[in-house]
């Protein structure tokens, strides 16, 4: 076969599966289901129907008396706005600290799909976080920290790639670089060049990427060279941060404090 010929058949082949890839959607049937399973049971703060490419997605907002600013938080793969691991303890007890949050539902897909799989929505979660970020601006916040976890974090720095990270003013992100096994990350860090303050926020038991990736985060950090940028580590919690709820709150709230927001 004409070597030229080889080329152009391993070309298309190469677009048709990107363009199956940018086809696939996330599982919006699932995210209803995850909305009407939390909505009537949820204690602190109100839900709030967004609109992101045409489509509603539920969001849970916590209102701080004279707020220092709006927190937007990203849940990790697979779960929902008031997930009880992580997601419930920041959007409820930063309120405490005199912050106003606005937890979003990410895209989701089936319960065993890996992290391959979730690449090719990661687009999906654009709009949402701007339009979450729409709604803390509109609500009177005149400062909003993105605060994401795992997989979270996958679609909040695939966002600030895109977008970069000026309708920000900080960048929270707790277990980054999770991944799945002989699925290693698809795109570097983008951390080397943000302008905003970082916090990179792991647990001492961590998933093993989180923690092999952690001095490449850090030496990324130092050359971006926002002198509040930090690195952390919780020395009892795991990926999710189970019954840690007070110190990933503590840690997360004192670092904002130092901002001066």
């Amino acid at each position: 076969m004409n070597v030229r010929l080889v080329i152009r058949v391993g070309q298309l082949a190469l677009l048709l599966v990107i363009g199956q890839a940018l086809a696939t959607e996330p599982d919006f049937a699932r995210e209803a289901r995850l909305a009407d399973e939390i909505v009537d049971v949820i204690l602190d703060g109100d839900p709030e129907w967004l609109e992101a490419d045409g489509r509603e997605f539920l969001s849970i907002y916590t209102a701080a008396d004279d707020a220092r600013a709006g927190i937007l938080i990203l849940h990790g793969r697979g779960f929902h706005p008031d997930w009880a691991d992580t997601v419930n303890p920041l959007r409820v007890g930063l309120v405490e600290h005199g912050y106003s949050t606005l937890a979003l539902q990410m895209p989701v897909l089936e319960k065993d799909a890996r992290y391959y799989d979730y690449i090719p929505i990661f687009h999906h979660a654009h709009a949402r976080i701007e339009a979450g970020i729409k709604f803390l601006r509109d609500n009177g916040h005149n400062k909003v920290v993105l605060l994401a976890h795992s997989c979270g974090a996958h679609m909040a720095l695939d966002w600030i790639r895109a977008k970069n990270d000026q309708s920000i003013d900080a960048y929270v992100g707790l277990g980054m670089g999770a991944t799945d096994y002989r699925q290693p990350m698809h795109q570097p860090f983008p951390l080397d060049w943000m302008r905003v303050p970082v916090l990179d926020l792991y647990g001492a038991n961590d998933y093993p990427a989180v923690i092999r990736l952690a001095p490449g985060r850090k030496e990324m950090l130092l050359q971006a060279g926002h002198p509040r940028s930090r690195q952390l580590v919780l020395p009892e919690a795991n990926h999710y941060f189970t019954d840690q709820g007070d110190p990933l709150v503590a840690a997360v709230a004192d670092w904002l404090g130092q901002l001066e927001l």
